[in-house]
């Protein structure tokens, strides 16, 4: 089976939750995992720092590098990308995972929030990229993975909260197109998005403590994008994947190791967008 070691992952947002996870089982090849994310002393409401996350992916087996970065900063991310490569050696993997959430209807969405959701999600995801790419064409099987959904254009998943669904589309629309720009150079540029919702931080400040029993545990989506990020790259590209859809591709048919314990399948919150 194909692993990931020696391989540098840049992971934005992979202070915790979804990112995090990616990182961690990349690391138990034995990866490097660049650590981009803007959270360096302790949130008062979520888990983690980029050191903590350090330590984890230490303990995982693999090399970390802990960097502040705002996704938003262009000078930020160039500085950030250049010491990557400067103590790797390069950059062979990048993960878009870092997002901004805002449940909220038309009226409801403050500017300064539509902002923000644009200027991470899609400005940030494309600012990335860009900055990677480069590097990336010099990487042996070089892959983009970007955490967003498949191109649903239905009205049901716009209309109670339009500007997050044009935020996270807006990471796809990324997929969609530089998967095709890139192809020859052989980047693979894929998405990846959970069937259910995922445990994380996050969800808790979403839905409450509770809303875990009813949630995935987020190393399916550390599954499933270790088996995409290690497929040939000039053979998988431009795919919108479920998790749980790639991972019977790969293989995989035991899926309660994914749900906590004493709760069944049909008692699992769908996702958004699927």
């Amino acid at each position: 089976m194909a692993d990931l070691k020696g391989k540098t992952l840049f992971i934005t947002g992979a202070s915790r939750g979804i990112g995090l996870a990616i990182g961690k089982r990349a690391a138990a090849d034995g990866a490097n995992v660049v650590i981009a994310a803007k959270t360096a002393e302790p949130h008062a409401k979520l888990k983690g720092t980029i050191f903590s996350a350090a330590t984890e992916i230490e303990e995982a087996g693999g090399k970390a590098l802990p960097l502040v970065v705002d996704v938003r900063d262009e000078e930020g991310v160039d500085t950030a990308i250049k010491k990557a490569v400067d103590t790797f050696g390069g950059i062979d993997i990048l993960v878009n995972n870092a997002s901004a959430i805002s449940l909220t209807g038309t009226l409801e969405t403050p500017m300064k929030r539509y902002d923000l959701m644009h200027q991470v999600n899609i400005r940030g995801t494309f600012l990335c990229s860009q900055k990677a790419i480069p590097h990336l064409k010099r990487a042996e099987n070089p892959h983009v993975l970007n955490l967003s959904p498949p191109l649903n254009f239905e009205a049901h998943w716009f209309s109670p909260h339009v500007a997050y669904s044009m935020a996270k589309y807006g990471m796809s629309l990324c997929v969609l197109g530089m998967a095709e720009e890139f192809r020859k150079a052989g980047i693979a540029f894929n998405a990846l998005w959970p069937r259910t919702a995922v445990a994380t931080a996050a969800m808790d400040l979403i839905g409450g403590p509770d809303v875990r029993t009813k949630c995935r545990k987020d190393t399916i989506m550390a599954d499933a994008a270790h088996f995409i990020l290690t497929k040939p790259s000039r053979d998988f590209t431009g795919n919108f994947c479920i998790d749980d859809e790639i991972l019977k591709e790969a293989g995989v048919t035991d899926f309660a190791q994914y749900r906590f314990e004493g709760v069944e399948e049909k008692d699992l919150l769908p996702d958004f967008f699927v």
